[in-house]
């Protein structure tokens, strides 16, 4: 009986087991759920994803980093102090990384016999050159090559250096216009939130991005000849292999719920993922406040000029001492009273939280300033100075459409004319004090990269333009931080690579020049 009472647990078990084991992956299948998606279903979210990150920490880190706004804390940890937690860098990093799996996966199913479109492939080029660069000029060296390999088991990716991936993403770029200018496949409108699948305006947001990244090279001695020579070619010699924006209307933007020209489904981050406070909180800085004010600019214009009447364009509320922000880099504990802020409500549209218009990848105004620097350096023909006041014109029509980009009116010469800001070609080409040509041109393209991610900080680090002010509170010896650190897990989640990209970049640091930052 004893034996009896053994071998009968002994069975159910075995017998329980052999059940499981038949049909098993029939029958662990869901027959409703997909395992798989065509590549329109994954390029809105993502592009969505990566401007949700992009947007939240150029507000509350780009800006107070370049001097757009102040944060007023008595916290010893404030970005505009140069002082932050090293956690800082955990959300771009996951939120890049985990957008470019679901943007390779596009061109790899692009490439499938099923889902054939040469068009999805070379958008999925642009966007992951475009990704790629943000996490490379954030970081430094990081995983490239073997990155978003998880489900071929590659769980802990080598880092490439930062030059092997900059060439590699001009190949990127270039296969993707050869694609995108071949191609007849059609891209689903809907699935398409910034061209509606217009492919010929994929292939000018392709080479705009194209004379970005080149442009952020061209010091690098190792690189620069390479890379000048292709600005001219893209700028001139060749333009019709390499078409760029033309107009605002061509820009690279995600227009947000809300804006009458489109009928996108998406509902800007700034509403769903930050609060009013976000936006009334922090104080905007003399750098950026006074000199709008001072050159009377339309952007902040609250006259009836521009069909807007007591609320301006940027969305911002003058204090009580009118256009007037605070100084960065205070010492703690002398916190200055709040000034000008960021509207973010109220009846108007132009809240700077509701406005359609800030889902910015690249606009035409940055691609004139970058022609503008070409031209001051003599890798291009052409006037500097036309590019320039392009870039101004179209700079202030991008927020401003009743204002004119025709450089020659009345209106323009006029505002160039009261503001102080005409081009002189008598000036310097460069200097670390005082006026030249790079700053003007910097400082114009400051105010063209408003809410353009990193942008502002990226070209501070490359040219040391515009000149910012240095507080007397600054910490990190009141030097602009050269990077943001890698995340602290990845030095326990994938600890022999971080240590070799660690040691070839010299540190893990904010301090750490990158490869072309460095002389």
């Amino acid at each position: 009986m004893k034996r009896i009472l053994t071998i009968v647990p002994a069975l159910i078990i075995l017998l329980s087991f052999t059940a499981c084991q038949k049909d098993f992956d029939e029958i662990n299948t869901d027959p409703i759920n997909i395992i798989s998606s065509p590549p329109e279903k994954l390029l809105a979210p993502a592009l969505v994803n990566v401007l949700t990150a992009n947007m939240v920490r150029n507000r509350n880190f780009n800006n107070e980093l370049m001097q757009v706004t102040v944060t007023q804390s008595e916290d010893e940890s404030a970005v505009f102090r140069y002082d932050f937690r090293p956690t800082y860098a955990d959300y771009t990093w996951n939120a890049w990384y985990s957008e470019l799996t679901n943007i390779r996966d596009i061109y790899e199913i692009a490439s499938t016999e099923e889902y054939q479109n040469d068009s999805y492939k070379g958008i999925s080029l642009v966007c992951e050159a475009w990704v790629f660069s943000l996490l490379t000029d954030t970081y430094g060296d990081v995983p490239f090559t073997e990155a978003n390999k998880g489900k071929i088991g590659i769980l802990e990716p080598a880092f490439d250096a930062q030059k092997d991936i900059y060439l590699s993403l001009f190949d990127k770029l270039e296969e993707a216009n050869a694609l995108l200018a071949g191609s007849t496949a059609a891209v689903v409108e809907s699935s398409d939130p910034v061209y509606h699948g217009n492919i010929s305006l994929w292939r000018k947001f392709c080479n705009s991005l194209y004379l970005r990244l080149l442009l952020r090279v061209s010091g690098k001695e190792e690189v620069s000849a390479g890379a000048i020579a292709k600005i001219k070619e893209i700028a001139e010699d060749n333009p019709s292999k390499y078409p760029v924006f033309a107009s605002n209307a061509e820009s690279a933007i995600l227009k947000w719920t809300g804006d009458v020209v489109t009928t996108n489904p998406f509902t800007s981050p700034y509403v769903t993922a930050l609060r009013e406070a976000d936006f009334t909180i922090p104080s905007l800085c003399n750098f950026f406040i006074l000199k709008l004010s001072n050159w009377n600019d339309p952007r902040i214009d609250v006259s009836e000029r521009y069909g807007v009447g007591s609320r301006n364009r940027l969305g911002i509320a003058p204090g009580p001492s009118g256009f007037a922000g605070v100084e960065s880099g205070y010492e703690h504990g002398a916190r200055e009273p709040k000034q000008a802020y960021f509207y973010s409500f109220g009846v108007s549209d132009f809240s700077l939280q509701k406005n359609p218009l800030t889902g910015i990848m690249i606009t035409y105004a940055e691609v004139q300033f970058i022609l503008a620097e070409a031209a001051a350096k003599g890798w291009i023909g052409g006037s500097a100075a036309d590019h320039y006041y392009r870039g101004i014109a179209n700079g202030i029509n991008y927020w401003v459409p009743g204002f004119t980009t025709d450089i020659s009116a009345p209106e323009f010469t006029n505002y160039i004319s009261l503001a102080g800001i005409g081009w002189d070609d008598t000036i310097p080409l460069d200097a670390a004090a005082g006026d030249s040509k790079m700053e003007r041109i910097q400082l114009q393209k400051y105010f063209s990269l408003f809410l353009t991610d990193f942008q502002q900080w990226f070209e501070y680090r490359r040219t040391g333009h515009p000149i910012l002010p240095k507080g007397d509170g600054l910490r990190n010896g009141g030097n602009m931080p050269a990077r943001l650190n890698y995340p602290v897990y990845v030095r326990s989640a994938n600890p022999s690579n971080y240590s070799k990209a660690v040691t070839a970049m010299g540190g893990d640091d904010i301090n750490t020049l990158v490869w072309w930052q460095k002389p």
